[in-house]
């Protein structure tokens, strides 16, 4: 990964805490954590359109939707599970716990992916550097859940 796209992505981890807080204070202002998502969701949905239509990153072909694996289509489901749990844990349990929490189990799945490439991702073995990785951010997960 080229150091370019190491910082987005850094910077986007870090949008996830900022998201959390925002989804939050929109859920207060609509008192249902559920609405607020859904209120977040259309501007995001808005977003990506404006980004679509702007043909920065390709317009595409939709009717190329129809070739895609059952799959492909849980994406946005996942998406407002990921939102909704994490909306509700921080609420209770605070942002670091639910965020360490968050990027514990994505590395655990990814790093399950990436062995047996499912779902068409690249292939990449499990090795003990990643194992011992893993382990580092559990223990830090388990830090983080301290008071």
């Amino acid at each position: 990964m080229n150091v370019l796209m190491l910082m987005m992505v850094a910077i986007a981890g870090g949008g996830v805490s900022v998201q959390i807080a925002a989804n939050n204070r929109l859920r207060e202002a609509v008192q249902s954590p559920a609405l607020g998502i859904t209120l977040a969701f259309a501007v995001g949905t808005v977003g990506m359109a404006l980004l679509t239509l702007s043909g920065v990153l390709g317009r595409g072909h939709l009717a190329g939707a129809a070739s895609a694996p059952w799959w492909a289509w849980i994406g946005g489901l996942l998406s407002a599970f990921a939102v909704i749990i994490t909306l509700l844990s921080a609420q209770k349990d605070g942002e670091e716990a639910t965020v360490a929490t968050f990027i514990f189990g994505q590395l655990i799945v990814a790093a399950l992916l990436d062995h047996f490439g499912w779902l068409g991702v690249k292939q990449s073995p499990l090795n003990a550097w990643k194992i011992g990785g893993a382990l580092v951010v559990f223990v830090g997960v388990l830090i983080m859940q301290k008071k």
